[in-house]
């Protein structure tokens, strides 16, 4: 909803650098941020067509948000093993650290894959940091399979993701 650009902001600064491998430069993080994830970028992302964000509370705050976005696949190794034209993207998924645990990321991914699946997409991928473990369980968790790799630029270093899919479905919950 437009008036969530600075909440928004101030949500993915705080959680952006948790989904990262250990040892990026904090400089790299802070490059990602301000390109990615300002202020200006959620008003962009807030207002554009192709794009969904669903956001959890708790205690009347943003907690976690999530971004779905609909369009072309540019990333060849993505559209090597994606289907564009009956998939979505999970482009964004952050839960704030101190809510981790709390059952607020079940929540907020049963809302993103309903969101997800109103689109009429067949499917939803993502791609998640070979080295986030804690994210890889969750995703798998919830139906997330290995489908193939990816690289994933933060600030100058690349990093190595996994290419994640799930067939949205009510079979999935």
């Amino acid at each position: 909803m437009i008036g969530d650009e600075k909440p928004l902001h101030d949500l993915a600064a705080r959680t952006f650098g948790l989904a990262c491998p250990p040892g990026t430069a904090q400089a790299d993080i802070d490059a990602f941020i301000a390109e990615h994830l300002s202020v200006e970028s959620f008003a962009r992302y807030l207002d554009d067509p192709d794009r969904i964000i669903v956001i959890v509370s708790a205690d009347d705050q943003p907690a976690g948000y999530s971004m779905l976005v609909r369009g072309p696949i540019t990333d060849p190794d993505v559209a090597a093993v994606v289907d564009e034209k009956t998939s979505i993207e999970l482009s964004k998924f952050y839960l704030a650290a101190e809510r981790h645990g709390s059952g607020l990321a079940g929540a907020l991914m049963t809302a993103t894959l309903a969101a997800a699946a109103g689109t009429g997409s067949e499917s939803c991928w993502l791609g998640v940091n070979q080295q986030n473990s804690r994210a890889a369980k969750f995703y798998a968790r919830h139906g997330f399979e290995i489908v193939g790799v990816k690289r994933f630029l933060v600030g100058r270093e690349w990093h190595d993701d996994h290419i994640r899919q799930r067939t949205l479905s009510f079979a999935h919950g």
